[in-house]
């Protein structure tokens, strides 16, 4: 009778144990699942804003060199990220291919102008940034004119801000929510194991003597339900591959791999600190607090 009871009790030991990390995993996933909707967020509007293009059309007197020389002090800028130089050749060549017509033939001469074609780095595409580097170019004798689509800069500006403040919201949120779920998940599994635990300060036992299989056992769950969310994460990312492919390559691997790392290092500290607090509060109960 005593070993079937006993055999009850430890699968609902198991039973317990799985569920708090099943809990916990389900916790993180969501966690991993916004950081990474945060890494995306974030890239894809780099990217955007890195290719924002900027044509910075020469004066019909600036020679090849002179363009030259101007590009070579703009890959040196801080500002920018690429540039590439058209001449009034090749620019004819690529409207000849867009038109499907010689039109310098038709119009007896060539009157496009040779430009420099420039992206910015994200940092910089942004209306003030823009302004003072329109001003800093506007001392070059070689640039005619600078073109590029202002309404586009304001517009992805505003929209990346708005979506930022929406993610940091949500992601506030849902810390908090995740600190209260886990925190309660665990608190039920300390709970459930009160009575040990005063059996054990009425032995003698000190407190880090009682708290210590507790935090162990802790940091191995916190373990368990990070590989599990982690599992999850992998067969997201995988799952949506096809979908959007494009947008996960311009999340750079080492940011994945941070996030992994992330998933687990605040499922074993969030886990290890609510355990502490847990078994800390029974520690602190009388005999009779126990059956309240």
């Amino acid at each position: 009778m005593e070993k079937q009871e006993s055999k009850v009790s430890r699968q609902r030991l198991r039973s317990s144990y799985l569920s708090s990390i099943i809990s916990i995993s389900l916790v993180l996933f969501m966690l991993g699942m916004l950081g990474l909707l945060l890494v995306s967020a974030k890239k894809l509007s780099d990217y955007v804003k890195e290719n924002i293009g900027f044509s910075i059309y020469l004066n019909d007197e600036a020679s090849d060199a002179d363009a030259n020389y101007l590009r070579k002090i703009l890959d040196a800028s801080n500002h920018v990220k690429y540039t590439q130089y058209i001449s009034k050749d090749d620019a004819a060549k690529m409207m000849e291919q867009e038109l499907g017509e010689d039109f310098i033939d038709y119009i007896g001469y060539n009157p496009l102008s040779a430009y420099i074609d420039m992206r910015l780095k994200a940092d910089y595409a942004n209306t003030d940034s823009i302004a003072k580097i329109e001003a800093w170019l506007g001392q070059f004798k070689q640039i005619k004119e600078i073109d590029y689509q202002k309404p586009m800069v304001n517009l992805v500006n505003e929209n990346v801000s708005r979506v930022s403040l929406i993610i940091l919201v949500f992601n506030v949120l849902l810390m908090f929510i995740a600190l209260v779920l886990i925190n309660n998940t665990i608190r039920l599994s300390v709970y459930s194991k009160r009575f040990i635990i005063n059996t054990m300060k009425l032995v003698g036992a000190t407190w880090g003597f009682i708290r210590k299989p507790f935090l162990l056992r802790s940091i191995l769950h916190g373990l368990y339900a990070s590989v599990i969310a982690i599992a999850m994460l992998i067969a997201l990312i995988y799952g949506i591959k096809k979908e959007i492919a494009d947008i996960l390559l311009i999340v750079d691997p080492i940011y994945i791999i941070g996030i992994f790392a992330g998933t687990t290092i605040i499922g074993v500290f969030i886990n290890l600190l609510a355990t502490f607090f847990a078994v800390n509060k029974f520690l602190r109960l009388t005999s009779d607090d126990l059956y309240y």
